[in-house]
């Protein structure tokens, strides 16, 4: 950003990130992380249950040794739970976890941070649990040296995904937990789940006053979607206008990691890993 213009991506693909659920975890993640370097992305946001599955230790060398950087960890254990042994574990699962963003070197650990328990209508109380869980887990960022970015995720999921949904009160925790602003609290932005907001612009530049934008995801919102979940769109196929988004993020501090983040079973995932990563580089570096 230089003086409120938005600046190409033309050419600047090492400012941009692949995060892996956008192949669909089709293959194994040695071989795509080898894809991401070869197609010209800086960075990688790999996801807990294909890390899990590796030696953590030797994927961060493969990693470094194919030149990229580990834009986020995807993503947090979910937090509320009917019984407190049950809410204990999440938070164990999340220590874990965060563990291993620092043997990566990830930029954040992304906090996906759960919806109300199966058997429950206390949203208030999953609400409750999950900002007493991240004032624990904050602790432990810090140890590690990872900071956690909350992610609201749009209300369609705040029954069974996130009781946190929009940035202005993900921004409202983060003050409540972190009132000094360590620097190990913050926010992700992710076009997908925040675009619709009306108090979008606002809450940016809140984000940006308060230094707390950890991370910016994209992907676009189909008009007529088929499925809320695995049905996103290739950016520029939806209605999100990306540049004006990312003019806010970038306008406000952000100068980390354009991350693309598709979930589309029908159609992404149904596609060559090499055609997905060459539309991804043409749409970021056209459209985004």
């Amino acid at each position: 950003m230089a003086n409120g213009i938005l600046e190409s991506l033309d050419g600047k693909l090492e400012r941009c990130s692949i995060n892996t659920a956008t192949l669909g975890h089709r293959e194994s993640l040695r071989i795509t992380v080898d894809r991401i370097a070869r197609a010209g992305f800086g960075s990688i946001a790999p996801w807990r249950s294909e890390v899990e599955s590796c030696d953590v230790h030797a994927l961060s060398r493969q990693i470094k040794d194919a030149g990229l950087s580990v834009s986020g960890y995807c993503r947090s254990t979910y937090i509320p739970a009917l019984s407190l042994t049950e809410f204990k574990a999440n938070v164990e699962g999340n220590k874990k976890a965060l563990h291993d963003a620092g043997v990566l070197e990830a930029r954040c650990f992304v906090m996906v941070v759960g919806g109300i328990p199966v058997g429950s209508q206390d949203l208030a109380g999953a609400r409750t649990q999950v900002r007493d869980a991240v004032a624990e887990l904050l602790n432990v960022a810090k140890e590690v040296g990872v900071p956690l970015a909350l992610e609201p995720l749009h209300p369609v999921y705040a029954a069974n995904r996130s009781v946190l949904n929009t940035l202005g009160q993900a921004l409202q925790w983060c003050d409540d937990i972190d009132p000094d602003r360590s620097g190990y609290l913050g926010v992700a932005i992710d076009a997908y789940h925040c675009w619709w907001d009306p108090d979008l612009a606002q809450g940016i530049a809140s984000a940006g006053n308060a230094k707390r934008i950890l991370a910016y995801h994209v992907c676009d919102w189909l008009h007529d979607t088929q499925d809320f979940l695995l049905d996103r769109g290739m950016m520029g196929d939806g209605v999100i206008d990306l540049p004006e988004l990312r003019r806010l993020v970038e306008a406000a501090g952000y100068v980390g990691s354009v991350e693309v983040e598709i979930f589309s079973k029908e159609n992404w995932w149904k596609r060559d890993a090499e055609e997905v990563l060459s539309i991804c580089a043409k749409r970021l570096q056209t459209v985004c």
